[in-house]
This record gives structure tokens, C-alpha cells and sequence, in this order.
């Protein structure tokens, strides 16, 4: 089964540079479910896509207009968001923040 490590500690977890001011950390995962930490830039964009994969968002930092089958909110520190598998889905960072997301399945694409 694959599986990352049993503790991530953030100052040994690297940064994925995504360019266009987004940053990625990988952070606990396995064959069903992985948490990702995103960093955004003030102007950065998540455009918008699409993945089978459930996601479950929370914003640590910032201030983010979200949009998610068609439906938009402006969304800050302590608020979240779900996108159902399949959904288009994209952020636009309007304050420099993180946001915590969490997949099931876990995304391969990201090792």
C-alpha cells in the first residue's frame, strides 16, 4: 500500500513550486486519502478544473473567491468548501493565503 511517512513536519516538508504564484506541500496520504497544504500569492489563480477525486477545502489563511459548479463565494480565514468528485471547480486569491485540501482517493499526480 502506498503510504507517506507517519509525521510531516513542516519545516522538513518541501514546497512544490507550481509557479504563477502557487506553492504546494504534500503532506500525509495513502492509497485512499491525502492532505495537501496550497500557498497562494494575492492575485494567484486556481483556474478552473476538474478531477474524479472528492475534496474537501479549508482556508487557513487569506481570502479566496471560489468557484464551484458554476456557484462563486468569497470564502477567508476559518471557512471551507467541498467539491464533489467531478465538479469544475477553480479559486482566485484576492489576500496572500493557504488553503488545506484534502482528496479521497489520494492525487497521484502529485507524488
Amino acid at each position: 500500500m502506498l503510504q507517506s511517512k507517519i509525521f510531516q513536519i513542516a519545516s522538513e516538508t518541501e514546497w512544490q513550486d507550481l509557479g504563477e504564484g502557487i506553492q504546494r506541500q504534500v503532506y500525509g496520504y495513502d492509497d485512499r486519502i491525502m492532505m495537501v497544504k496550497v500557498k497562494f500569492e494575492k492575485g494567484a489563480v486556481g483556474v478552473l478544473h476538474q478531477h474524479p477525486h472528492t475534496q474537501i477545502s479549508y482556508v487557513e489563511s487569506g481570502v479566496f473567491q471560489a468557484t464551484i459548479a458554476g456557484e462563486e463565494k468569497v470564502l477567508q480565514q476559518g471557512d471551507g468548501f467541498y467539491v464533489p468528485p467531478g465538479a469544475v471547480h477553480g479559486v482566485v486569491c484576492s489576500e496572500s493565503g493557504v488553503l488545506v485540501d484534502v482528496f479521497s482517493p489520494h492525487r497521484g499526480d502529485f507524488l
